[in-house]
């Protein structure tokens, strides 16, 4: 499976807590501005496939394709078809594959949502945050409940899937208050919801706001309490665990979303955005002055693929690309021991789990019945997975199986 993602770094403003590559001006220089966006990502597809072929990267049709941000919705629905178009000229689109956008509530209207349904979006997932005012404000977010409820009507209407994102963890954010936001959420209809617990960067507004005293630390045991209230009401509600973080009623699952956990192949577009491919030449791959990422040299270790990331800043970025250079800001060969170490990690995220026999003797039944006896996994048809338990300390599965692998 082939997937793409792409990066829109513009926000409205932005919020307190963010730590996302994303930037408030409208022209950030060297054709990465709002209005010619679309452009510049069109071009890096061209360099990117040039680069593909020349090092006998032959994907298959597009399965899924992400907008992601920043808030991809700043820009006209226009350049957002433009740019899906594009990536149908230029590696295919398989048949009903998912195409979603992220959506800030407050940048949409019923018009926009037709004409992105129009132009071939069929989901759009919101960033909703949390239902409860003070928790908005605290997060910086300026739309209210009921833009997010309008942009939901609006999809329905255009025969769109809908998601929304919320929060947890926010200073000042109660038990109750967290409530609030799930059952909201769950009223809306919709059939996928993510719950993200609040990650604080030192970088940011939230962050140094914390640092100097003016909010609190977020707790990780008020965190946990809100991670199994939001997992007993969304499964109540009919909408099952399938990824830590995400819950849907059978078949609304994000596919775009597994694609990462199964670890497939996928092109990222836009400033900072990573690409990862499984059969990319089993070499370390040089990014030299000129830009052109040839294969070769450097390492003779067994590889397992390829991973790279884009220039983060819009205006370096778009200056590679006005050059005829894949702008990558660097790119790493992924050996067959991190292939495996990532294989425990991704599998460990999702419902449907790890297959234990794969790693032979080399984590014996011992440890996995060990696993089992802790509450921390079950063991369903050879395959791991977590527990309720397990999924609040995914982390000690991790390294335990890690130290038993040496």
């Amino acid at each position: 499976m082939f997937e793409v993602y792409i990066h829109v770094p513009f926000c409205m403003r932005r919020c307190g807590y963010c730590d996302f590559n994303t930037y408030t001006a409208i022209d950030m220089g060297a054709g990465a501005s709002r209005g010619n966006y679309a452009n510049m990502v069109i071009r890096e597809m061209t360099i990117v496939r040039e680069w593909q072929e020349r090092h006998g990267i032959a994907e298959p049709p597009a399965g899924t394709v992400f907008f992601g941000g920043g808030t991809p919705t700043i820009l006209k629905a226009a350049d957002l078809v433009n740019m899906l178009d594009a990536v149908r000229k230029t590696w295919g689109i398989a048949d009903n594959a998912e195409i979603t956008t992220e959506a800030n509530p407050d940048t949409v209207d019923a018009d926009y949502v037709r004409e992105l349904a129009d132009g071939g979006f069929n989901r759009i997932s919101f960033g909703m945050q949390s239902a409860v005012p003070h928790v908005l404000k605290t997060l910086d977010r300026t739309h209210t409940p009921d833009n997010v409820a309008a942009g939901i009507a609006a999809a329905n209407k255009a025969g769109m899937r809908s998601s929304v994102d919320l929060i947890y963890g926010a200073p000042g954010e109660s038990l109750d208050d967290w409530r609030t936001s799930v059952n909201t959420a769950i009223d809306l209809g919709v059939n996928h919801i993510s719950a993200y617990a609040l990650t604080v960067a030192p970088n940011t507004t939230m962050g140094r706001r914390i640092a100097a005293g003016m909010l609190p630390t977020p707790d990780d045991d008020d965190e946990a309490t809100k991670y199994e209230i939001a997992d007993s009401l969304l499964s109540a509600a009919g909408l099952e665990w399938y990824e830590i973080s995400n819950w849907a009623r059978s078949g609304y699952e994000s596919r775009h979303n597994l694609g990462y956990w199964r670890n497939v192949d996928w092109a990222g577009l836009g400033p900072g955005a990573h690409s990862h491919y499984n059969a990319a030449p089993p070499a370390h791959v040089p990014v030299p002055p000129d830009g052109r990422c040839l294969i070769g040299g450097g390492n003779t270790e067994a590889t397992s693929g390829l991973r790279s990331w884009d220039i983060a800043h819009p205006r370096l970025w778009g200056t590679a690309i006005n050059e005829g250079r894949i702008p990558w800001a660097g790119s790493e060969s992924i050996t067959a021991e991190e292939d495996l170490e990532e294989t425990i990690m991704l599998g460990l995220r999702i419902r449907e789990g790890l297959e234990i026999t794969q790693f032979g003797g080399a984590i014996t039944e011992t440890t996995w019945r060990e696993l089992e006896h802790d509450g921390l996994v079950t063991i369903e048809h050879h395959r791991a997975v977590p527990t309720l338990r397990g999924r609040l300390l995914n982390d000690t599965i991790i390294t335990k199986l890690l130290e038993t692998l040496g």
